[in-house]
């Protein structure tokens, strides 16, 4: 386990800080045109998957140079949900993907969220092993959604649905094994200590 250091603005937190700082330059390229044009759906496309990306970038910086912090811990994951979310919404929006799937991640989501704030009064909660596949789970299926897809094969559309259906069964098992780390920690923080003799 890599050690955590005090919080501070380093490398690491800098980076999770830039994928949201790019997040409404994602939704203005998404929505831009009408929101169907190949060319802002391209970009779009782009700016989402390189935003992602810093999601792998930072957490190595962190491991590697021994910046894993508590911000860190904070902010990586409330930056995950922010490019995620608008993006499910914005899609929704534009009739591109269901609304009970955007409603059933967000719901999700932000209630994790909640919980974790919560939670900071006893530690900081990072994501798990199986938060971070929801994530890329979710990414791909979403860059996949974020594609013209009414110009390339059918197939593609296939595939975009496949992994979509992966990402919401993933998200609501991780949400519950959430759910009950919480329950355990505050548990334990309320269980009375143990009488010595």
């Amino acid at each position: 386990m890599v050690p955590t250091v005090p919080s501070r603005l380093n490398l690491a937190n800098a980076v999770t800080i830039l994928r949201i700082a790019m997040v409404p330059f994602f939704a203005v390229a998404l929505m831009a045109a009408g929101g169907h044009t190949v060319p802002w759906r391209i970009v779009a496309t782009v700016i989402f998957a390189v935003a992602a990306a810093t999601d792998r970038v930072d957490g190595l910086i962190a491991r590697r140079s021994g910046q894993v912090t508590d911000l860190g811990k904070l902010l990586d994951p409330i930056a995950d949900k922010l490019l995620v979310g608008t993006a499910l919404v914005l899609l929704s929006v534009l009739g591109d993907l269901w609304w009970w799937v955007t409603i059933v991640v967000l719901v999700r989501e932000l209630g994790i969220t909640v919980m974790r704030f919560f939670l900071l009064r006893y530690l900081v909660l990072p994501a798990s092993r199986g938060g971070k596949v929801k994530t890329v789970l979710q990414s791909v299926a979403i860059g996949v959604y974020l594609l013209p897809l009414s110009h390339l094969p059918q197939f593609v559309t296939v595939v975009a649905g496949v992994l979509l259906a992966a990402a919401v069964a993933v998200t609501l098992v991780t949400g519950a094994d959430y759910v009950k780390t919480a329950a355990w920690i505050r548990r334990e923080e309320h269980r009375p200590p143990s009488a010595t003799t």
